[in-house]
């Protein structure tokens, strides 16, 4: 597999946070994003081809596994919103 580009990698980075916004929990969501952009932090120094190819297909095997997940957590997921989405009642 050839190293992908800047802007494939930078699609597959927002492909990871748009799945993460359909998480219904907030903590799974926000876990999500966090896990997304601090994969891409750690991995942002490579510079060989094969790790970075490597690195990649590890990304977008976890958008997979992220999309299989929020599809599972939206059947299942809880109905009641957490206290960082509850809206002040005045």
């Amino acid at each position: 597999m050839a190293s992908p580009t800047r802007s494939e990698a930078l699609s597959l980075l927002r492909s990871l946070i748009r799945t993460a916004r359909h998480f219904s929990d907030y903590n799974i969501r926000e876990y999500a994003k966090r896990r997304a952009v601090d994969g891409f932090r750690h991995n942002r120094n490579l510079s060989d081809p094969p790790s970075i190819s490597s690195a990649y297909a590890d990304g977008k095997a976890q958008l997979e596994v992220a999309k299989r997940q929020s599809a599972v957590y939206s059947l299942y997921g809880p109905k009641v919103k957490s206290i960082m989405e509850a809206h002040r009642i005045n």
